[in-house]
């Protein structure tokens, strides 16, 4: 195997399409995202294969995450004190999309959405936001019910849909009418499926390297 895989060699622009009635105002779902908002990980350029299919959106209120998750025999598993060994998926965002620098600036966030992990039985969705390690400066941190994040899971036989609104307040320096191009790299984690990546591999430091990000270009509406 290859130690760069394939898909590092170009580097991808993911457009990220518009979607006005986001959120939605059903109790059921937040995004309820068609087929054509998927982002392509391109995984079969370096012989792999996904377990979840990742879908965002964009209006001028935030940012919408939606992911389903397939292939899961045993229920997910969640803890908000260790994110990254949990059940889900971390999105990080860049609103400037200043990918030159290898350590983070205040408009670079790292966000976890976690299948399971609250509530009085730790079997509702959990939002985690975190520092960036080596960042030059640090993102503001919200909590969810201060900044209005939105986040709903359905479980499913073998595996859950996870849907996700974050909101303008959460996104320092989101400003979609004048800066149309953002960071963005995602890892979808799971304790029996492993680790889906959007480009790279492990052997890259992208939790803290917003240089190793891609691009999310804002589509017109």
């Amino acid at each position: 195997m290859s130690l760069i895989p394939h898909r590092f060699l170009v580097r991808m622009a993911y457009p990220c399409l518009y979607a006005q009635n986001m959120p939605t105002r059903r109790d059921a779902r937040v995004l309820d995202l068609p087929v054509e908002f998927a982002i392509d990980n391109f995984a079969a350029i370096d012989a792999e294969t996904n377990f979840a299919d990742v879908r965002l959106a964009w209006n001028d209120l935030g940012i919408g995450l939606q992911i389903e998750v397939r292939g899961k025999q045993q229920m997910a598993v969640g803890n908000p004190d260790r994110p990254r060994g949990s059940d889900g998926v971390t999105l990080w965002l860049d609103t400037r999309d200043a990918r030159a620098s290898h350590r983070a600036t205040r408009y670079c966030h790292q966000f976890h959405f976690l299948a399971t992990g609250a509530g009085p039985e730790l079997d509702e969705p959990a939002f985690v936001q975190t520092k960036i390690n080596r960042a030059i400066e640090d993102a503001p941190i919200i909590a969810a019910a201060d900044a209005g994040v939105l986040l709903k899971v359905q479980h499913r036989k073998s595996g859950y849909v996870l849907e996700a609104f974050l909101p303008a307040a959460a996104l320092n320096g989101y400003d979609p009418r004048e800066h149309r191009k953002l960071g963005i790299f995602y890892a979808v984690h799971d304790d029996e499926l492993g680790e889906q990546l959007l480009s790279l591999s492990p052997e890259f430091p992208f939790w803290e390297d917003p240089s190793l990000w891609s691009v999310l270009e804002l589509a017109d509406e």
